[in-house]
């Protein structure tokens, strides 16, 4: 099998998705599973539905096509404001988008009218990351516009937190979400169905003991498919964070001095000149670079030391015990590593699945069950 390659464990997001689904559920509160960081990957979207995601939500219009495409019929929400230029694919591939812009929701309600339809429209606050989102003091006026417009449905309000700027969320940050829900509710009537409340980075919030108030939906990407806390980095009690890995080959092992520059007659000489270094240690090349992956959000084996990349080479050194040519690394994934690694054409992508096939037998085949992308 061809390397690189992501092998990607459909039965551990399948896992992720229903510990997270059932420790929520007692709280009232819905998951989404967000698909945005696998480029809408039809069967990874099939395992978080399996797992028991109530819908999908990605920021990317091709990555819903794609999965409409492949009989995906659940309900799906665009979580980036959808652009203009594409308001007629947002209607057609998805129920609901998140929206900040009046004219943008004019557009969509303009689309949904054309091809006879009803278009949800999800409100989405500034809370403090200063990324998206309206004001909260001037929500209630764009609910209003929007109840009031043919085409299109006000389904519910939602916030980030922790994506770009801000803290993670806090209860008192809930507890104001909770409030312009009901603040929008009196000026606009019994309206606001869905109260989202964050990615990943709520989880915190959302597993404690306290009140959950309106909130009553998660989006969840990085939760589900690397089974850690955006905001710490650190595993989630109970979730598997193995449901990626990436493979990439050996094509160079040698033993290295190191360049240091000496004080030599001729400055040409000297700007570069090979010293001995120790010879225990071996640099060794791997077929994988910037253009597959984000370098600095892979974990590299134990024995293993990150040196740096280049577009299609990545350095590692190992000590008294040198990489075999054609061996293969077994790297895991931060957030970052696996966005670039899920877009590059070069990277093979290869699930696996135990869950019994139709005749009873495991989907797993040698290791492996290939389906590329």
């Amino acid at each position: 099998m061809s390397a690189p390659r992501l092998e990607i464990d459909l039965s551990k997001i399948r896992q992720n998705t229903r510990v997270l689904v059932d420790r929520l559920d007692p709280r009232g509160i819905t998951v989404t599973g967000v698909t945005k960081a696998v480029c809408g990957h039809p069967g990874i979207a099939k395992a978080m539905l399996s797992g028991g995601a109530t819908g999908l939500a990605d920021a990317r219009v091709a990555n819903v096509e794609r999965m409409r495409q492949a009989g995906i019929t659940c309900p799906v929400l665009i979580i980036r404001t959808p652009m203009l230029s594409q308001v007629e694919r947002v209607v057609s591939s998805c129920e609901a988008s998140c929206n900040t812009e009046a004219g943008i929701i004019a557009s969509l309600a303009a689309a949904a009218l054309r091809q006879g339809t009803n278009h949800g429209i999800i409100l989405m606050v500034e809370m403090g990351d200063l990324r998206e989102g309206i004001m909260p003091e001037d929500l209630t006026d764009i609910a209003l516009q929007v109840t009031r417009t043919p085409g299109v449905l006000l389904r519910g309000i939602g916030a980030n937190f922790a994506c770009l700027a801000g803290p993670a969320p806090t209860a008192e940050d809930m507890a104001a979400l909770s409030s312009l829900a009901d603040a929008t509710e009196a000026e606009c009537g019994p309206f606001v169905d869905v109260v989202s409340g964050g990615s990943s980075a709520n989880l915190r919030w959302a597993l404690d003991t306290g009140p959950a108030g309106r909130v009553n939906n998660l989006r969840l990407g990085e939760a589900i498919l690397l089974g850690t806390d955006p905001v710490s980095g650190n595993p989630i009690n109970g979730l598997h964070t193995d449901a990626f890995v990436l493979q990439a080959e050996v094509i160079e092992t040698k033993t290295k001095s190191k360049l240091a520059p000496l004080k030599l007659s001729d400055p040409a000489l000297s700007a570069l000149s090979l010293v001995p270094g120790n010879h225990w240690k071996t640099r060794s090349i791997l077929a994988i670079g910037l253009q597959d992956t984000d370098p600095a959000g892979l974990i590299f084996p134990a024995a293993v030391s990150y040196i740096g990349a280049t577009s299609d080479h990545l350095v590692v050194e190992t000590t008294n015990c040198p990489l075999r040519i054609g061996s293969e690394i077994t790297l895991r994934l931060n957030y970052s590593a696996l966005l670039h690694a899920m877009a590059a054409p070069d990277v093979e992508k290869v699930l696996c699945d135990d869950r019994p096939s139709a005749d009873g037998r495991s989907a797993r085949r040698n290791g492996r069950h290939p389906a590329l992308l």
